[in-house]
């Protein structure tokens, strides 16, 4: 559209040759200070470390609010309050408590991906049947062996939901966490496109947070029909 019809200036969106050209130009020899799989590993490895940090903390405490009624009433009035804050808001202050560097940007993507997977951690164990609770109480189940093998697999389900809603915050996030202080990373090569005025760079920026996005997506998808068998069987 934009070099045969002329209704869309080459100045505000990018021509598919334009596309390539700034393709082949950051894959080959390097745009931002750095070639694109070196943006892309970046970018990849900050978004793995939040949302690893974020299952690790989101996941047992929804599950331990949905489970005790003392959790919740102590831990969901400090959770409420945060909940609404943007994970963008947290810039500054990760910026004053962690610095420059990759922790201050791994913190505000776990701040984004943890919200998700607290919430969907205690909706799943709310929505469990509470007789399926009961009767493994009467055969006088230990109560780690309650949580590890009734609980948390009847709540997997909702658990893994929030694990895709968590993914997709902390792609989102990623991008305005980079372009404060980075200096690598696909946030940095937009933030540097925009500056050049680079429609074709900014244009290869997006696409390849979607690609990144879209792939660690399908891995997730795939750990979850792997770790769900049960449930796709139930459900064929």
């Amino acid at each position: 559209m934009t070099t045969a019809t002329g209704l869309v200036s080459p100045g505000r969106f990018p021509s598919p040759t334009e596309f390539w050209q700034s393709l082949n130009q950051i894959a080959t020899r390097g745009y931002a200070g750095a070639e694109l799989a070196n943006h892309a590993f970046h970018s990849v490895r900050l978004v793995i470390l939040g949302f690893l940090v974020a299952i690790a903390t989101g996941v047992p405490l929804g599950l331990w609010m949905g489970w005790s009624r003392r959790a919740e009433a102590a831990i969901n009035p400090i959770f409420l309050i945060i909940r609404p804050i943007p994970p963008l808001a947290w810039i500054p202050l990760a910026i004053l408590w962690l610095g420059l560097g990759d922790a201050a940007k791994i913190m505000v993507i776990w701040f984004a991906a943890f919200v998700p997977a607290v919430i969907n951690a205690f909706a799943g164990v709310r929505n469990i049947d509470r007789p399926i609770i009961e009767a493994a109480r009467m055969l006088g189940t230990p109560r780690w062996r309650l949580v590890s093998e009734v609980i948390a697999p009847a709540a997997s389900p909702m658990i893994f939901t929030g694990l895709r809603l968590s993914l997709q915050a902390a792609w989102t996030t990623l991008v305005a966490a980079e372009l404060v202080g980075a200096l690598v990373g696909i946030g940095f090569v937009l933030n540097m496109a925009q500056q050049d005025i680079y429609p074709g760079m900014i244009l290869v920026g997006m696409v390849t947070v979607g690609v990144l996005g879209w792939a660690t997506t399908l891995l997730l998808g795939l750990a979850e029909r792997r770790a769900l068998a049960w449930n796709v069987a139930g459900r064929d």
